[in-house]
C-alpha cells in the first residue's frame, strides 16, 4: 500500500472519530501554496486545524515529533489563508491526531487538542 494510501486512510479514520466526538468536518486537504491542512473541522467552541499522522506499529519516531517547528509555521500560515477566506467567530486550535494503522485496519487513533499555538508566529487571526 501507498504512504499517501495510507495516509488519506488515516484521515478517514480521524475524520469518523471527530464526527463522534461532536465535531463536523468542513474541510479535508485545504491547500495553498506551500501549506496543506489535512482536516478543518468545528465544534460549538472551537475551529479546529488537525494535522494528521499515519503510522505502522512499531514505527520509530511518534506522529508528534514529526510535526517540527517548520511544519507548524506552515500550518499556521496556512490556517490564516484559510480563515481570510472563511471567516468565524470560533477559537481556532491546532491539533494533532496520531493513527496507528496495520495493514488497512485502524489499530487506534490518539487525539490531542491544542497541540501547538501560534506564540512566536506573526499571524493574527
Amino acid at each position: 500500500m501507498k504512504t499517501t494510501e495510507i495516509g488519506r486512510l488515516g484521515e478517514t479514520a480521524v475524520c469518523s472519530w471527530l464526527r463522534q466526538n461532536g465535531y463536523t468536518v468542513l474541510q479535508r486537504n485545504f491547500c495553498i501554496r506551500g501549506g496543506e491542512i489535512d482536516i478543518i473541522a468545528q465544534n460549538a467552541e472551537y475551529l479546529a486545524f488537525v494535522e494528521v499522522k499515519t503510522r505502522r506499529p512499531g514505527s520509530l519516531g511518534t506522529g508528534y515529533d514529526a510535526v517540527t517547528a517548520q511544519k507548524k509555521a506552515r500550518l499556521i500560515q496556512t490556517a490564516a489563508a484559510w480563515c481570510a477566506e472563511n471567516p468565524t467567530d470560533l477559537q481556532p486550535r491546532f491539533d494533532i491526531a496520531c493513527v496507528i494503522m496495520q495493514g488497512r485496519r485502524v489499530l487506534s487513533v490518539d487525539y490531542l487538542d491544542n497541540a501547538f499555538d501560534t506564540t512566536g508566529s506573526h499571524f493574527i487571526f
